[in-house]
């Protein structure tokens, strides 16, 4: 991801900020201004603590932000992360943020080809029957799908509020779920046993699959179980699994949370980069890079949003080895949303929800064997959802007024080593074959429908797991820094799940025990663990 622009509400400029921090002892030091970053901040400066957060980006919110990607077009996209999931409602009510999202009206859209004939399958509302039966001749794979997600549903209500709360041991979280077999489908055996014991088409397995490997690059039956835990984050959030659209995009989240903190006493530096953290468990001082030169910062306690491998740098240890992202992110203005193979259904309804391409199951099975060979897939998987039909204020009144519409896809089992070689031309191969495979579900490539920008260029970009790296520094271009854990204790965590072998220094990023995505939970964590 490129260097985020800024977000939609607008942030204090450099220039226009002390080129000093007002003291030079603060409670605690924050590095890394991204949304758990400031969620840690808000916390603690309301329980009176004196609060420093230092960003080296122009601005807050790390890959949580709004911006105008297209030169001369106003449409603000979620350039990177793009859905809110696991944002408690008890973060969002503790420190009184200014935030909305909206529920999408379709769950999903998977287009097919069945005996020659376009058709589909069209999860949400209330024709999520009738396309079952539609696509499969019957009930059977219907009813199983209510009962699976029944189960999901279950299990969400019951570990979801855990996630704010100290880790509980892996017993205690399974008597709280108190269901065995939804116990061994989650956290004892492979996923992929579960979604062919559960279904028998193709295309419905492979829908129930896609969960448990966005950002993920792993087999249905790998026996590490690395498919299961990204599959448990994707069904617990909000203690329903629903996955909602952000008024305004990610950066209005962002925004919220850095009003919030300053709101409450912190104090948020942009353009300051720490490079050094030096402890004995007690104090700490923090080596800064500014605008203005280099400064030492003394704090109580250090909070680091950033990866494990960022941490261990400025502890000067050796970091760890990175995890590897795997992932394609796309992002598309539209002059219109294109026409559909499949009449029965109407684009709006398609791309309202997530729009899966070349997920069936023995589809994705495929692409995980062509890139773990080093290849890129011959039918890349892929995901794609339109902002804009939920929210349409991430448009200009004129381009809203003219039926412009933004598509935000994601890309499956595109790990870092198919870039290494050359990045800009695996990319290119990539986003080429990926198009191809959603034009083989539409009435007109998807090509004739991008809008142009003030340049007169077509405003699409791709992002590779390198691109990621280089520009938000994500190891290995892994959107959750490195794989995902269970929320549960491991023996090697500490009580929040965030603390290190230092007593003052926390990792309150994306990499903390319940990490990874848009939560705000390791920064809640962390604040937690600082204060008691």
């Amino acid at each position: 991801m490129p260097a985020p622009e800024p977000s939609s509400v607008p942030q204090p400029s450099a220039h226009h900020q002390p080129s000093a921090p007002a003291r030079d002892r603060y409670d605690a030091v924050i590095v890394g201004g991204g949304h758990n970053g400031l969620v840690a901040a808000a916390y603690l400066a309301r329980a009176g603590q004196s609060v420093l957060v230092l960003e080296r980006l122009d601005t807050t919110g790390g890959a949580a932000v709004s911006t105008r990607p297209f030169a001369g077009v106003d449409a603000r996209l979620s350039r990177y992360s793009y859905l809110v999931s696991l944002l408690p409602q008890k973060i969002a009510r503790d420190l009184g943020l200014d935030f909305a999202v909206r529920k999408r009206t379709v769950s999903s859209y998977t287009p097919a080809v069945r005996d020659g004939r376009p058709t589909g399958l069209l999860v949400g509302g209330d024709r999520t029957r009738e396309s079952f039966a539609a696509l499969t001749g019957g009930e059977r794979e219907y009813e199983a799908w209510q009962r699976f997600y029944a189960m999901t549903q279950r299990v969400a209500e019951r570990v979801f509020p855990t996630l704010t709360e100290p880790l509980p041991a892996r017993e205690a979280l399974r008597a709280r779920i108190d269901d065995a077999e939804a116990w061994r489908t989650l956290f004892e055996e492979p996923i992929g046993v579960a979604v062919e014991r559960n279904f028998t088409d193709d295309l419905v397995r492979g829908v129930v699959l896609t969960d448990a490997l966005i950002g993920t690059f792993a087999d249905a039956h790998d026996p590490s179980l690395i498919q299961n835990r990204c599959f448990l984050y994707h069904v617990i959030g909000g203690g329903t699994g629903d996955w909602d659209v952000p008024v305004g995009g990610m950066g209005a989240l962002t925004d919220a949370l850095a009003r919030a903190a300053r709101a409450a006493g912190a104090e948020i530096r942009v353009r300051h980069e720490a490079t050094r953290i030096e402890t004995d468990g007690t104090h700490a001082e923090v080596t800064v890079h500014t605008p203005d030169g280099e400064q030492v910062i003394a704090a109580r306690r250090v909070l680091v949003n950033a990866s494990p491998q960022a941490l261990a740098a400025l502890l000067g240890q050796t970091p760890p080895e990175p995890a590897e992202g795997a992932q394609l992110k796309v992002n598309m203005l539209l002059t219109r949303l294109p026409r559909l193979r499949d009449r029965s259904v109407d684009p709006r309804q398609a791309f309202a929800g997530t729009f899966h391409i070349a997920e069936g199951y023995g589809q994705l099975a495929d692409a995980y064997r062509d890139a773990a060979a080093g290849r890129l897939p011959a039918a890349p998987p892929s995901e794609i959802y339109c902002h804009s039909l939920t929210d349409p204020s991430i448009l200009g009144p004129d381009l809203a007024a003219r039926g412009y519409q933004t598509l935000t896809l994601f890309g499956l089992h595109a790990p870092a080593r198919l870039f290494a070689a050359d990045n800009d031309a695996a990319r290119a191969a990539l986003l080429k074959a990926t198009l191809a495979e959603l034009d083989a579900h539409l009435e007109e490539p998807i090509t004739d429908c991008l809008a142009l920008d003030g340049n007169g260029e077509p405003c699409i970009e791709a992002k590779t797991p390198l691109d990621l790296e280089r520009d938000l520094r994500l190891p290995g271009g892994h959107i959750f820094h490195r794989d995902l854990s269970f929320p549960y204790e491991s023996g090697t965590t500490g009580r929040w799940g965030v603390e290190t072998a230092h007593a003052n220094v926390l990792l309150c990023g994306a990499g903390a025990v319940r990490g990874g995505g848009v939560s705000g939970v390791p920064g809640h964590n962390a604040a937690m663990a600082a204060l008691s």
